[in-house]
């Protein structure tokens, strides 16, 4: 049985006022992997989240999202299939919106609830992802009176709201403190093992900040693969102390990634 490509880029490259900020890059992954992208500042992470999510297209180069070409479909239609947390989304949500409309609207691919119709399996879907996550006491409060924290699991759930096939995460635990950053990945964790979860590219800069369960790393540098494959391959001493031009030590312990300079 072949296993579905759920992204693939071909040669991409992105360029901005006469310079190359991203590529050319070729990349792809597979149903039920789960990804972590990392690099330093302006190594092109946002950019190659942002041709993922259909935000933008590249300036060169092919890209197959869920098994469509970019330029050759209707991006309405496709970004239905890409759940989406962070700050492509953030600051487009209402902050006078509940947050269970928060997460209800999603179902249609929307910001800000209007008069649209939902069903009870609707209604019930937000309720379990609010509880998953840890905030189902928080649905009939305003999405503006939450902490960074509380925002950050309003959007995950919003995010797998309409059964994506496709999740990306744009640094989900930046801005908690200790306590709400592993409790978090936590719950993810159990939530990625599930077999129909979807599969899933998260952005961050921090190893620690990787979710027990993730499957493969890319690492980004000046705009171009530094390295990518495996996680336990990829997240090493030797090249992280590479990428970031600093000698390093990662260990590695359980499911989890620490790094410290030598």
């Amino acid at each position: 049985m072949t296993t579905q490509r759920v992204l693939e880029l071909n040669g991409v490259s992105v360029h901005r006022g006469g310079q190359v900020i991203l590529g050319p890059i070729d990349f792809s992954i597979a149903e039920g992997e789960r990804w972590v992208v990392l690099g330093p500042n302006g190594a092109g992470k946002s950019t190659l989240l942002q041709i993922l999510a259909t935000r933008i297209f590249p300036t060169s180069g092919r890209v197959l999202v869920l098994e469509k070409e970019m330029g050759k479909i209707d991006l309405f239609e496709l970004r239905n299939r890409i759940g989406i947390c962070g700050s492509l989304i953030s600051e487009d949500i209402p902050y006078d919106e509940k947050v269970r409309d928060v997460v209800l609207t999603a179902a249609y691919a929307i910001l800000g609830r209007w008069n649209e119709a939902y069903d009870l399996w609707d209604e019930s879907r937000a309720v379990a992802l609010l509880t998953t996550f840890g905030v189902r006491d928080l649905a009939e409060r305003i999405y503006g009176t939450l902490s960074d924290g509380e925002k950050k699991r309003v959007q995950i759930s919003r995010a797998l709201m309409a059964d994506p096939e496709l999740l990306l995460l744009d640094e989900p635990t930046a801005g908690l403190d200790l306590g709400g950053r592993e409790d978090l990945l936590k719950r993810f964790s159990i939530f990625a093992s599930d077999a129909t979860a979807p599969a899933s590219i998260l952005v961050t800069h921090h190893i620690e900040e990787i979710p027990a369960g993730t499957t493969h790393a890319l690492i980004l540098k000046g705009g171009t693969i530094a390295v990518s494959g495996p996680i336990d391959q990829v997240i090493t001493s030797e090249h992280m102390s590479a990428v970031f031009e600093l000698p390093m030590e990662v260990r590695h312990e359980g499911f989890r990634f620490f790094a410290r300079a030598l």
